[in-house]
């Protein structure tokens, strides 16, 4: 190999963890979704309002059924936050975990003791 080739190859080893970082870094769901949930029950629709502080989120999520607040984290593209709503049987933990491309995010989600449902949001736009 010429050395011109093993300085590129160098270069390139050297550089692509920081380019990966900075790639990882730059996914920013801060601001107001419209999220939609397959349930047994049917699509149920609410907003989700992420406030981001580097990897940690806290999350409101309004619906129909009223308001429920929560935390949860990114990590590159991979999201995952946790709510805690009052039911008429009472308190239900949901755990969202999904991937985030661009201003679109979906994955699935673990509803208490009921199963998993998928979901997916778009980010509203001003």
């Amino acid at each position: 190999m010429s050395k011109t080739k093993n300085i590129a190859l160098a270069a390139f080893v050297l550089l692509a963890p920081l380019t990966l970082c900075l790639a990882q870094e730059s996914v920013n769901v801060s601001g107001e979704w419209d999220l939609t949930i397959n349930t047994p029950r049917g699509e149920m629709t609410s907003t989700a309002k992420f406030v981001q502080e580097g990897e940690k989120l806290t999350v409101t999520m309004i619906s129909p059924r009223g308001e429920s607040t929560g935390t949860g984290t990114i990590k590159g593209a991979d999201i995952e936050w946790t709510v805690t709503r009052e039911t008429p049987r009472g308190q239900m933990t949901i755990t969202y975990k999904g991937k985030v491309e661009g201003n679109t995010m979906k994955g699935e989600a673990q509803m208490g003791d009921f199963g998993t449902a998928e979901w997916k949001a778009a980010k509203k736009t001003a």
